[in-house]
């Protein structure tokens, strides 16, 4: 004659047979639910305060030059790089923050270089004499300021009038998780 399990021994299996079977369900169920609202972004943001720059861009692609014709080279160096029709007092405002932003720096300086692309005939500061100008012939870009990595990719866009703390944050970030440059 076989034993039969006592009823209070098939109940406590059926029990953790129903627990395991409602931590699964609810486990994958919230895991569908985490990555569809991802999809679709509702309630997720960046940490970032620029704007990715859309479409990818590289400085090849807009043929960056110095003003005597030579190609500039980005490799190993981060770029903060101006961008204004005329340079006005924003414009003049704006390379004196990212000055003061690239000092701030520290350490971490001497990876950035800063330039200026202007349409109208523009005199580099004399209190600004690491600032670069830069000839973009094929390129219309919008009046801001860019983050170009070291691949010549052009990473964020800010508008001139920035916070510099906003940009300067975004850069360290930058450089502290860049294997590059």
């Amino acid at each position: 004659m076989q034993d039969k399990l006592p009823q209070a021994a098939q109940n406590s299996g059926r029990r953790q047979l129903t627990i395991i079977l409602v931590m699964a369900a609810f486990s994958l169920g919230g895991s569908y639910a985490l990555f569809f609202s991802a999809q679709s972004g509702a309630g997720w943001g960046t940490t970032n305060n620029g704007a990715f720059v859309q479409p990818p861009t590289t400085v090849e692609q807009l043929g960056w030059q110095t003003p005597e014709q030579t190609t500039l080279p980005t490799s190993g160096q981060w770029w903060l790089w101006t961008v204004a029709d005329q340079c006005n007092e924003v414009c003049a405002t704006a390379l004196q923050k990212l000055r003061a932003a690239h000092i701030l720096l520290n350490r971490e300086a001497k990876r950035v270089r800063r330039g200026v692309t202007t349409a109208s005939p523009f005199v580099v500061p004399e209190d600004q004499p690491d600032l670069q100008r830069i000839l973009t012939p094929t390129g219309d870009m919008n009046e801001g300021i860019y983050i170009v990595d070291p691949n010549g990719n052009l990473v964020f866009f800010y508008p001139l009038d920035i916070n510099p703390k906003l940009l300067l944050a975004d850069l360290k970030r930058l450089l502290k998780v860049s294997q590059i440059g």
